[in-house]
């Protein structure tokens, strides 16, 4: 059966897929101040998780949640580029669309700081 799909089928999807996904990584990295923060505190809090004398789930809820905030930091910079692509102008729901994004992303870091504080005071050193 033929696909009207644009995009390739099987491993080829995946490998593309992979690609867009590396480009987007590299296109925050190089253009978004905010991203290049978090991930340098994620390189340092995920080995702390990891050392941390803490359980495998503790560990696990620590590094979901910091990789929650990059997830969601991309997502921002995402709805960011796209509001200023379609204009530049300033305009109440351009305003609003952006600001509900960084409280997403403020709620995010919220989340990781009440999920290492839970994490590391109900574990006795």
């Amino acid at each position: 059966m033929e696909t009207r799909n644009k995009h390739p089928r099987g491993l080829t999807h995946v490998w593309h897929a992979t690609l867009t996904a590396l480009a987007g990584l590299r296109a925050a990295w190089q253009h978004e101040d905010a991203f290049r923060q978090e991930v340098l505190i994620a390189a340092i809090a995920i080995p702390v998780a990891l050392l941390l004398p803490v359980s495998p789930l503790g560990k696990a809820l620590m590094i979901a949640s910091i990789l929650l905030v990059l997830i969601v930091e991309l997502l921002n910079s995402a709805l960011e580029a796209a509001v200023d692509h379609t204009s530049l102008e300033q305009h109440p729901l351009a305003k609003r669309a952006k600001d509900v994004a960084s409280a997403a992303v403020l709620l995010s870091i919220v989340n990781a700081v009440v999920v290492w504080g839970l994490v590391v005071t109900s574990t006795p050193f």
